[in-house]
This record gives C-alpha cells, sequence and structure tokens, in this order.
C-alpha cells in the first residue's frame, strides 16, 4: 500500500519537526462478537497533542484502516477524503501547539498484525490482543509510529459484558456501560502499547521489595490465558520465575521497575514467542504446555519471560532512536535473559543452552549473504521487520558477553545503571551506550565497536601445536580465520582449554586453561607452552567470545571417537557445536556428523543440547546427506532413535524427547506399525505417556506416510476439537501423499486470503515433507512466478511465511539454484525485504549442495 513502509528519512524529518505531548485512546471493541461484516471493524478515536517547530509546516500522521469518519486538526474539520489515502493522514498549516482528533474505523486482524480477534473453537468465545512492532499500532489508533516519537498513553476501551480487559496503564476504577478506563502512562514508543481483551482466565499476585533507600515496591502481578486452556495453566512458576527475575534486575539495575503493574497475557495465534509492553507482555500460548514437556521447555519460557523483562529497562525505559540500533534493546535483552536465567532460577546450565542454541543461530545468520553488523542500517520498516534475526538477537548477545569479559562485570552492569538513569524515558544510539561504558571501564571502546558492532561476519579460530619429544607443548598458537567477502579479524577474549584422558577407558577431563587476547591471523598462547600433549585442544572454553571453533587433527580425530566422554557439559555442548559447525561448512561429511549423534548423543545429559542434536541431525539427514545415502541414513537414525528411546529412564524428558525423534524419522512400515501401535494402545513402551500432544507428533508421520487417512485424522480432532488440535489436524491433512492435497494445500495459502496466520504455517508445515520431494517438485516454478505477488498482496507476516517455508529447499539440486538466481537477477526492482528473503533461502540451498557433495566424496 502506498505510504505503508515508512522511511528512516521520513521518520527524521518528522522527528525533526513534531514533539508529541501525549495522546488519547478510545477503543470500542462490542462489535468483536457479532458475526460477518459486522464484526470486521471497531470504532477507534484518537486525540494526539502534538508541538511543531516550524508553525506553518505539513507533515503526516499514520493510519492503516478501511476508513476513516471524521478528522479534526486544531477545531478545523478536515474531509477525510481529501486527506486519508488509507495509509496516511495528511496534515498542514501547522500551530506550534496542535491536537488531532481521528474517528476511524479500523479492522480486526487474522494475521496477528495490529488487533487480532481470535473465535475459539472450543467455546465459541472471542479473544482479541494487540501486536505492533514494528509499525502496526497504526492498525488500531492514530499515531506518529516511529520509536523516537514517544509519549504518554491514555488509553479507554469498551467491550462486552463480563470481558477481562488490560492495558499498559492501571485500570481506574470500576467500568462503566462497559467502558475501561486506564491510567496514563508514562512517556513510551507507540509500538509497545496493548490492548488485551476478552473472557480471559486471570491469576493475580503481587511482588514485594524494599529498595535501597528504605521504601516499600509493590507491583501487582497478573497471569492470564483463553478460558479453554485454564486447566493447563500454570502460573505459580510463572510468577516464581517473574518473583525472581525482578529480584535480579533490581539487584542489578539499581532503577525501580518503572511501569506500575506487571501483566503476562499467553494469547491466541502469536506471531512471535513474546512482546516487552510495559505493564502488558504478551507470549505465545504454547508456552502452556497441554501435554508432558521437558525441562528444556520450562527453561525456554523462563528465559522468555526474563528477556520480556529485561526490556523493561533495554528498550521500553530507553528506546533506540531508530531501528538500525534494534540491537540496543533486543541483544541486551538476549542476554541479560540468560544472565538472570543462571544466576536467579533453577535453571542454572542456561549457558549451555545459549552456547548449543542460540549462538548456532547466530553463525547461520552470519554467514548469510543478508549478513549485517549489529548495528545496522536500516533504511524503512520492511528492513526493519528482517533484522529481528539471529545478528540483532544472538550474536548481540554473545557480542555482550564477550564484551562483560573485555571491560569486566562491575564496569559493565555500573555502565547500564548511568545508561538508565542518564536517558530515561528518552531515545539513544549506540554512542550513547559507548559513552558511559568508557567511563565506568576506562577502555576505549572506538576499537572495539568497530570490530564487533560495526562489521559483519564470522571468524574461525583453530590451534596449532608443535611438541617435544617428550611430548610437551613447545608453541600452541590460536590462528584466527575470516571469509574473502568479509575480511575483518576481531579481537577475542578466549580461553584455552586442554583435555586427556586418565586412561585408555576413562572420561575426557581439563587439566590445564589458558585465558588470553587474540588478535590478528596467529596469537601464541605462552602459559600453555611446557604443558603435556593434550588429546583435545578446544579453542573459547567457556564460550568467552563468539567464533567459530575449528580442531586440529588429533582433536577432531579424539572427537571422532571420544566426544560422549567429555565430563564438562559447557564443554561438550561446545564442541557439539562446532562438529555441526563443521558439517554446515562442508568439512565434516553429514554421514560423520549423524554417526556422533548415533553414538554419543544418548550420553547427553543436558535435554536442551539433546533436542538440539536431534534437529540438527535431523536437518542434515534432511539436507546435507548425499541422496544416495539418503535412505540407509533414515533408517540408522530410526533405529539408532528407537533404541535410546527404549533404553532411557521411564518418564524422562529424554524418554520423551527421543520419542519425539524417532517419529520425525520413522518411514519404514515397521516404524509406521510402532507408531500406530503406541497410539491405539497394541504397543507400549514402558513409562512413555502418549498424551494427547504426542498423539498428534506420531500422527503427522502417519499422515506423511499415507498410514493415516482424513478419516483417522477426523476421529483424533473429534478428541481434540480445540484450538490446538484443529492446528495440529489442518498440519497433518496438508502433510498426505496426494497430488490433489498438495494442490488443495498449495491454493489454501498462495492463493487464498481466508486461512488465519497460525493456519497458514500449520498448512505451510504439512505441506513440506522431506519424504515427498517428488510431489512438491511441481511447484517449484510456481513459487517463483508467485511470490512478487504474494509479497504485495499480503500483510508482512503472511508473506514472509509464504517466501521462506514454501521455498522448494527440497528440490535440492542446482537447477534450483539457478531458478533463484534467475529470479533474483530478473527481479531487480522487487522490494529489498523480499529479494533478501530469496536470497537467504537461495544461500542455504547453495550450502546443502556443497555439504550433499562432501557426503558423497566420503564413501568413495
Amino acid at each position: 500500500m502506498p505510504g505503508e513502509n515508512l522511511t528512516r528519512d521520513e521518520a527524521r524529518e518528522r522527528a525533526g519537526l513534531l514533539s508529541v505531548d501525549g495522546y488519547d485512546v478510545a477503543l470500542d471493541l462490542r462489535s468483536a462478537v457479532l458475526e460477518g461484516e459486522a464484526a470486521r471493524t471497531f470504532r477507534s478515536r484518537t486525540t494526539v497533542r502534538f508541538r511543531c517547530a516550524e508553525p506553518g509546516a505539513a507533515t503526516f500522521a499514520d493510519l492503516v484502516a478501511p476508513s476513516v469518519t471524521a478528522v479534526t486538526l486544531n477545531g478545523r474539520e478536515l474531509d477525510p477524503a481529501e486527506v486519508f489515502d488509507g495509509t496516511r493522514v495528511a496534515l498542514a498549516d501547522l500551530a506550534a501547539e496542535n491536537t488531532l482528533v481521528v474517528d476511524a474505523q479500523c479492522a480486526y486482524s487474522r494475521t496477528g498484525e495490529g488487533l487480532h480477534r481470535f473465535v475459539d473453537p472450543e467455546d465459541g468465545e472471542v479473544y482479541l490482543y494487540t501486536q505492533y512492532e514494528p509499525a502496526d499500532a497504526r492498525r488500531v489508533f492514530t499515531t506518529f509510529e516511529q520509536p523516537d516519537l514517544k509519549a504518554p498513553f491514555r488509553f479507554e476501551v469498551t467491550a462486552p459484558d463480563g470481558w477481562v480487559v488490560l492495558s499498559n496503564g492501571a485500570q481506574e476504577g470500576e467500568p462503566e456501560a462497559g467502558t475501561y478506563r486506564f491510567a496514563e502512562t508514562r512517556p513510551i514508543s507507540t509500538y509497545i502499547t496493548a490492548v488485551v481483551a476478552g473472557p480471559y482466565h486471570y491469576v493475580s499476585d503481587t511482588y514485594r521489595r524494599t529498595l535501597a533507600d528504605g521504601t516499600e515496591l509493590e507491583i501487582p502481578l497478573g497471569a492470564l490465558c483463553r478460558k479453554g486452556l485454564s486447566r493447563h495453566f500454570d502460573p505459580a512458576d510463572i510468577f516464581t520465575v517473574t518473583k525472581q527475575g525482578l529480584d535480579f534486575f533490581h539487584e542489578h539495575f539499581d532503577y525501580p521497575y518503572p511501569f506500575g503493574k506487571y501483566d503476562q497475557a499467553f494469547v491466541p495465534e502469536y506471531n512471535i514467542g513474546a512482546m516487552e509492553n510495559p505493564g502488558c507482555v504478551t507470549f505465545r500460548e504454547e508456552f502452556i504446555f497441554r501435554g508432558k514437556v521437558t525441562e528444556a521447555s520450562y527453561e525456554r519460557r523462563a528465559n522468555v519471560i526474563l528477556h520480556e523483562m529485561a526490556h523493561m529497562w533495554f528498550g521500553d525505559l530507553v528506546t533506540m532512536q531508530w531501528w538500525d540500533d534494534l540491537w540496543l534493546k533486543e541483544s541486551f535483552a538476549d542476554f541479560m535473559g540468560a544472565l538472570s536465567l543462571v544466576e536467579a532460577t533453577r535453571f542454572t546450565n542456561g549457558w549451555i543452552t545459549f552456547a548449543n542454541g542460540r549462538k548456532a543461530w547466530a553463525y547461520r545468520a552470519d554467514q548469510l549473504p543478508s549478513t549485517h553488523p549489529v548495528t545496522a542500517d536500516i533504511g524503512d520498516l520492511e528492513e526493519a521487520k528482517l533484522n529481528f534475526d539471529g545478528i540483532t538477537y544472538a550474536k548481540g548477545a554473545a557480542v555482550l558477553k564477550q564484551l562483560v569479559a573485555y571491560v569486566g562485570r562491575d564496569a559493565f552492569l555500573e555502565g547500564a545503571r548511568r545508561y538508565f538513569k542518564r536517558h530515561a524515558y528518552g531515545n539513544t544510539r549506540l554512542s550513547d551506550l559507548l559513552s558511559v561504558l568508557e567511563e565506568t571501564s576506562g577502555r576505549d571502546l572506538a576499537t572495539w565497536s568497530r570490530a564487533w558492532l560495526e562489521t559483519a561476519g564470522v571468524n574461525a579460530l583453530t590451534p596449532q601445536a608443535t611438541y617435544d619429544a617428550e611430548g610437551r607443548v613447545t608453541d600452541l598458537s590460536v590462528l584466527q580465520e575470516a571469509s574473502p567477502e568479509r575480511p575483518e579479524l576481531r579481537p577475542h577474549r578466549v580461553a584455552v582449554g586442554l583435555y586427556r584422558r586418565e586412561n585408555a577407558d576413562g572420561a575426557l577431563v581439563r587439566y590445564a586453561r589458558a585465558e588470553l587476547d587474540v588478535s590478528g591471523p596467529r596469537t601464541v598462547v605462552t602459559e600453555l607452552t611446557g604443558a603435556d600433549r593434550p588429546e583435545l585442544i578446544l579453542v573459547n572454553d567457556d564460550d568467552l567470545t563468539y567464533g567459530k571453533v575449528r580442531f586440529d587433527e588429533r582433536s577432531l580425530a579424539t572427537l571422532r571417537g571420544h566426544l560422549g566422554e567429555i565430563t564438562d557439559p559447557l564443554s561438550r555442548a561446545l564442541c557439539w557445536s562446532a562438529v555441526w559447525g563443521l558439517t554446515r561448512d562442508g568439512l565434516m561429511p553429514a554421514r560423520d556428523y549423524l554417526d556422533l549423534v548415533l553414538r554419543f548423543a544418548g550420553r547427553e545429559s543436558d535435554i536442551g543440547v539433546l533436542q538440539s542434536l536431534h534437529a540438527q541431525a535431523g536437518y542434515a539427514l534432511t539436507h546435507y546427506t548425499a541422496p544416495g545415502h539418503r535412505d540407509l541414513a533414515a533408517r540408522e537414525l530410526a533405529q539408532g532413535a528407537l533404541h535410546e528411546l527404549r533404553l532411557a529412564e521411564p518418564g524422562s524428558g529424554h524418554q520423551l524427547s527421543w520419542a519425539r525423534f524417532f517419529a520425525s524419522v520413522a518411514g519404514t512400515a515397521a516404524d509406521l506399525q510402532l507408531l500406530q501401535g503406541l497410539l491405539d494402545g497394541t504397543a507400549k513402551i514402558d513409562g512413555l505417556d502418549v498424551d494427547q500432544e504426542l498423539r498428534w507428533t506420531f500422527l503427522e508421520p502417519l499422515a506423511a506416510h499415507g498410514a493415516a487417512d482424513q478419516a483417522a485424522l477426523d476421529t483424533e480432532l473429534r478428541r481434540d476439537d480445540t484450538a490446538s488440535g484443529r492446528r495440529h489436524h489442518v498440519r497433518c491433512l496438508a502433510a498426505r501423499p496426494s497430488a490433489e492435497v498438495k494442490a488443495r494445500a498449495w491454493a489454501d495459502v498462495v492463493e487464498s486470503d481466508e486461512l488465519s496466520n497460525a493456519l497458514v504455517e500449520a498448512t505451510i508445515s504439512g505441506f513440506v515433507q522431506a519424504s515427498q520431494r517428488n510431489l512438491a517438485a511441481p511447484y517449484a516454478p510456481k513459487y517463483f512466478a508467485a511470490v512478487e505477488r504474494v509479497w504485495r498482496e499480503r500483510s508482512i507476516e503472511i508473506g514472509m511465511a509464504v517466501v521462506r517455508g514454501l521455498f522448494p529447499a527440497h528440490q535440492d539440486r542446482q537447477e534450483t539454484v539457478d531458478a533463484a538466481d534467475a529470479w533474483l537477477s530478473g527481479h531487480p526492482d522487487a522490494p529489498s525485504a523480499l529479494r533478501r528473503l530469496v536470497s537467504e533461502s537461495r544461500d542455504d540451498l547453495a550450502r546443502a549442495l556443497r555439504a550433499q557433495a562432501c557426503d558423497a566424496q566420503a564413501a568413495r
């Protein structure tokens, strides 16, 4: 739509002209419970008070809405047909002080953007919630939609009787005639305002703390979900983590939580993990567990709770000026979330998950053609949307961990405290943060910033050692390499660990360690000269820096034979991460990586690492294994998974994880027969509770291999006719091996706009099956013919889902890479965000072909 994609230049010009004094927003949501056309829109009336530095100038306000009823500027009625074009309200002849009133009909969303409307199939109840980042508040009320035009907000919401209605501020008094009024907020950006409304199940608690000055801080806490999920809700654990996080941040930030209450809403059909709306945080409801999950799932939920809480300071109290500095909130929240998880909760192994999971996300993103510096060059909102990626989150967090090692923890936290006090309720850029850290650390951070924040790419660190006749180290060096495209060699604070076995059958233990600064292409580790010859040299032991870890030949041979014998769980996780990196880079054959998983994953004690190994093994099987070896590798993986499933402790998280992995790789008649037996009760594995969620997990491979037809899937839906059940049902229906099924699924997603965001996601997931390469082959040319139209006609969330999800990655041959190249060269004027998505998928496919070539070479 014209004007919807706000540019950085437009935002700068408007910020130089305007300052906003406040918003009053009144929403009438009673139409949500109606049917048909009457339930499509709601009334939104916005009053904005703002000042103009150049009286007489012109600008615009943002509003994406089907229609506008009335516009009044400083008491003058403006003709909506003249000033509103569907995305913007033109404002001319501004005064020094202005009042704008816009009365509009805004649209409920089914894509998770703006004000999302969800009808629960279980009981017919309607649930609403908002999601705005980076710029969808304009779909709900009239705004100046950019992060540096902060203002206080006051919301008023009229809703059906009996609803729970929440916003950022606390409710003021009792509702009158169905109208709820909320206290004015402190100055915040538009994208973190929020409204949640519906017949939610709500639970309350209170956090109390005595502050350093002796005053008592009391924060009302709330947690809510749909009524249909209330029997699965566990607010006690959520409140425990919440209180632990609030304790941690108060102790370390010396700035009391500034937004009054703290509600946490778990909402349906959410596009992202969570959103840090101050006072009213929203989460995807999948964090409410309908069946048994592993401890890793609880850890993940706790990490997200703490990540969003860190945003109350990094992002909400102090906000980046523009999306270039998105890292100023996301990288810090990712780092502080992990730090508080480890130090304040029961999840003391959180850094293992960070090293093995989050950083794998970053390493992938940093090797794509679209990689970018942590502090990026974001020209418009579409580019901003795509930069919520592994660089901004996980690499940024890893870089901050490196920075803490570089300047010291005390200096880092003192810098954060000064940053909050100096810039409270304001907007900042990179230089604002670096200046306070230079004050507290005494270090010049300009060079560090240029190397780590202002350049892209990931370095590789490899040990090189020589020994004397007695087997002692005479020289141990760390070699640093960079890709030719991104040749920057960075300063690294690293630890180098030496490992050996006490005897032939003993565990691999660390017996020597040195911590040093690495810079340039070669750095000597003088502290380890004279040490006994190791069996394994681990660069970046303790995971202090961000970089790909490589091994010398002796170390790699040791890992091939003894990876599972490393006693330290973090060191073991780092080695798993490193061999996965070798596999992705085509330096280790996929069959060798799968062999490591088969031999050693069963010994992995950390459930989060185990689940990562399962995911990576599945990906390696599908994308990195030579086609001629794929069937045998799949059978071996399934046999190995079943073996470990039977060996696992009954009822344990490891058993559940192996059960899920077995289902994901099952393909033989015997495999499918066992899955069917576990479903109908004719087969049993001691301790394995086949609950409803696990039933759907087993049904998908049965459907994909033609062993469960529509009647069987419909029967399962009758057992579980809930919102979650319907998503699973849609996915399994689309997974069936039929040309007619694939055609229908493709049409539902690509040609139609009827499905909600959650059902689009489920349909794509079912459509894309590694075992159905031939069935999907006709859709490769259709994909390239359709993507530009899909991007133009659909919302950005749906567009991203389709472009990423339906890329023909399973058509893994050079012709598909060539087709992607032809599309990219033939569409130079396509939106840059769309070109980026296609380019990333093309790069993943080219990487897969290189890995397959490596795997095929190993068989010769």
